[in-house]
């Protein structure tokens, strides 16, 4: 009786110290978004007095921050080229990893093992290391401070949408290309009309994945678009400091404002990227 008793002691508490850590998770992530909420909403007064970072603002309704945040933060100016660079970004690495990830499955040519070797290899070194260089080729084609800059880099460095949609390939049976090459179909029709739409999930998973990469990205936009008329979503928040150095309530407008589309598309369309992930991983 009394080891029929003990044993149900190591779930409880097992159980419990994954809530306890879960709980103390997400205070950790949701205390700062939580700060800079209230002082968005807290008057220059409330918080030059120097109060509690987590104290209430007197009125919920103050909109006057995000107002200014917007209007002199150009912050509709910063969508506008975040979208554009995110439209040409996202579908050049779907139509590049897709056919680049078709191209490793279905065919056989010499140096296939080293092509993905050196993918392996290219994901291992710091892009930190080549900015030199590559801000020298850039440069060269004359794209410094435009918004093709970004989008070529985006679409030339995602070697982990090339590995998404080859395990998804994988999982998709030759005999469905041998059925249409007996239909008299090449290898681009092939890939055009029966794998890609079969990778629908797979496109939604990067879909989500680069576009949130994208939208936050501060370095690449910073470096390669110094124009102000060029910011982004995150440059556009880097400059507002300057002129509002001292007025964090005007910061924290800003802040929540480039926050929201992100937190809002990523929990509307988070089961996509489990979803796609899990599949991904059992193929």
């Amino acid at each position: 009786m009394s080891t029929l008793t003990r044993r149900p002691r190591r779930p409880f508490v097992a159980r419990t110290l994954v809530y306890a850590s879960l709980v103390i998770a997400s205070l950790v992530v949701l205390t700062p978004l939580v700060v800079v909420f209230l002082t968005s909403l807290k008057t220059p007064r409330e918080v030059a007095d120097g109060g509690r970072a987590l104290s209430l603002p007197h009125d919920w309704l103050n909109l006057r921050n995000y107002a200014t945040a917007f209007a002199d933060g150009h912050l509709l100016t910063a969508l506008g080229n975040t979208a554009f660079i995110l439209a040409f970004s996202i579908t050049g690495t779907v139509l590049i990893g897709s056919m680049t990830a078709y191209a490793v499955d279905r065919f056989d040519f010499r140096g296939k093992k080293l092509v993905m070797g050196l993918f392996l290899v290219a994901t291992l070194v710091p892009g930190v290391t080549t900015q030199v260089a590559t801000f020298q080729v850039v440069n060269s084609f004359g794209l410094f401070d435009t918004r093709w800059a970004p989008i070529l880099l985006y679409m030339g460095t995602d070697i982990l949408s090339i590995y998404i949609f080859l395990q998804f390939i994988r999982g998709i049976p030759r005999s469905l290309d041998e059925a249409a090459r007996m239909d008299g179909a090449n290898a681009l029709t092939i890939y055009w009309k029966i794998i890609f739409p079969l990778l629908k999930p797979a496109v939604a998973t990067v879909v989500i994945v680069k576009g949130i990469t994208v939208y936050n990205d501060f370095y690449i936009p910073f470096l390669y678009m110094p124009s102000e008329g060029l910011g982004t979503m995150s440059t556009a928040l880097f400059r507002f400091k300057g002129p509002f150095g001292a007025h964090w309530e005007d910061i924290s407008a800003g802040t929540v404002l480039v926050i929201l589309p992100t937190l809002a598309v990523f929990l509307f369309l988070q089961r996509y990227i489990y979803n796609g992930f899990a599949r991904g991983a059992t193929k």
